[in-house]
């Protein structure tokens, strides 16, 4: 049997098809039902009148609950005001399954907890379903922008003797001998120093961690990375790679996620700019943009973030009406059930928007102070990037970063030792680094010299230093936080909703 998925319905107006899945949504009134069936692939209404489908599947249609599994049958036809377009006039209703009526995602909010522990049932929400699919696009996107510029997929280990930036956030065991010690790894960039080595162009794209106690909304304990490696590219080569990366990735979402990215209500002006070159700026020059001392078309970082917090006060003070006013309606005598839903859903979701601008409201004075005050030489924080990146409408580079903040490995101008050849690629909305990269260091002395500066075990970075000892040339190459980047093109406002099943400090379950 052929199965027809939602996604294919306008393949087939006019025509008799079989939509298999389950029931996401259900009301009914009399002598109809209407439910939304979704299948993975999509959303769509169904209509179960008793004129064409009959009373026993018209009853059949009224005893199912949330989550119940059917197949249902019908004619597919073309209605603009329903999600797709399309609805589905049903003639017959099977039932596989009739769901537990206390299904325990509801319409009403839900607190993160509650959510998180219930991820397993969570995933089938529509928001969720859009998120995952961005996911799955971008995922399919990263592997043909390599593939078809002739990189090769080398896999690197997931367990480690090396740590590749310190030890300090690394997961640990003594799996192998007492003496010996193992990690989880936290990057696959020195494993694919040695495949590009081998092979000229190489990425990784695996699960890495962090063994960090953070619970900001932009960490997670496992994650995956894509890590590509180029032999005989420099640190412009490096940029010019990156940035096409990216557009690419992001295009592509924006081409084939149209239905997603409406779902989760984001705002398109990203994708719309994203063919736009990426401005490359120093690391110095940036300090002057977060301070306040340099502008960007005109527009200062501090005067920038001000206008931002008045907007947010302004907004904070319109919700705060509307939700007063939909209280009120709530209290009135004689609602109708759907009323009452309506009116509840609205408060619902005021109540969460006004959280989230509270915090902001809290936040900003705060990114003001710190982007007034920042040390130069100091690596950026979240509030930094937000500084710099409210100024531009596509992701910016930040290169030439002072060599103490920046790993052993990375390699340093010949005519400014205090400053590596690194860059970060900051994204713009506010949103902060996606990717880090740099040239790497191919002189084995002066690599030497970075591992004791930085207080590395020696005896464990042997076959490293090898790379430099057989057939050193210049390379580059970078890493890119996979959910990060779900996270910036899906606009959601934590990292947690952008993998399948996340895990972070405290949450090793489901």
């Amino acid at each position: 049997m052929e199965l027809t998925y939602i996604k294919d319905l306008p393949k087939h107006e006019g025509g008799k098809v079989t939509l298999h899945g389950w029931i996401a949504n259900k009301r009914s009134s009399g002598k109809v039902a209407f439910l939304v069936l979704r299948d993975g692939s999509g959303f769509v209404q169904c209509v179960v009148e008793v004129t064409t489908a009959g009373e026993e599947n018209l009853e059949r249609a009224k005893r199912l609950t949330l989550e119940s599994a059917i197949s249902i049958t019908g004619t597919v036809r073309k209605d603009d005001n329903q999600e797709g377009g399309y609805e589905l006039q049903a003639t017959d209703v099977h039932i596989y399954s009739i769901a537990d009526e206390n299904y325990p995602i509801g319409k009403k909010e839900h607190g993160v907890d509650f959510l998180m522990n219930n991820r397993h049932l969570w995933l089938r929400s529509k928001r969720q379903w859009a998120i995952m699919k961005i996911r799955n696009c971008a995922l399919y996107a990263i592997h043909r922008f390599f593939q078809e510029r002739d990189f090769v997929q080398m896999d690197s280990p997931i367990l480690t003797g090396n740590a590749c930036e310190g030890t300090t956030t690394l997961f640990d065991t003594q799996f192998y001998k007492e003496d010996q010690v193992a990690y989880l790894s936290q990057s696959g960039q020195l494993y694919a120093e040695a495949t590009a080595m081998a092979m000229g162009k190489v990425y990784t794209f695996g699960p890495t961690f962090r063994a960090e106690k953070s619970l900001t909304p932009r960490h997670l304990s496992e994650f995956w990375m894509i890590e590509p490696e180029m032999a005989f590219y420099d640190l412009e080569m490096d940029m010019n790679l990156i940035e096409d990366f990216v557009r690419y990735v992001v295009s592509e979402v924006y081409e084939k996620c149209r239905t997603e990215l409406e779902t989760l209500e984001r705002n398109l002006t990203l994708f719309e700019a994203i063919k736009q070159p990426f401005p490359r700026i120093t690391y110095d020059d940036a300090v002057l943009i977060i301070k306040g001392k340099k502008e960007v078309n005109g527009k200062n970082a501090i005067v920038q973030l001000e206008a931002d917090l008045a907007a947010v006060h302004a907004t904070i003070a319109e919700k705060n009406a509307a939700l007063a006013e939909y209280e009120e309606k709530l209290q009135a005598k004689g609602l109708k059930k759907g009323e009452i839903n309506h009116f509840q859903n609205k408060v619902d979701t005021l109540k969460n928007e006004l959280k989230k601008l509270e915090d902001d409201a809290r936040n900003i004075p705060q990114w003001i102070a710190s982007a007034s005050n920042f040390v130069p030489g100091d690596d950026f924080g979240a509030s930094d990037e937000k500084a710099i990146t409210r100024l531009f409408d596509v992701p910016v580079f930040v290169y030439k970063w002072p060599s103490p903040i920046k790993a052993f490995y990375m390699k340093r101008y010949e005519d400014d030792d205090n400053y590596v050849k690194g860059v970060d690629l900051l994204a713009p909305e506010g949103f902060g680094e996606i990717v880090g990269g740099s040239q790497r260091e191919d002189d084995i002395e002066k690599l030497l010299e970075r591992i004791k500066e930085h207080d590395l075990p020696l005896e464990a970075f042997e076959w490293y230093l090898d790379l430099r000892r057989f057939g050193s040339v210049p390379h580059a190459g970078f890493g890119l936080g996979f959910e990060r980047l779900v996270m910036w093109m899906t606009g959601v406002s934590h990292i947690r909703e952008t993998i399948p099943f996340p895990r972070y400090y405290g949450r090793l379950f489901p």
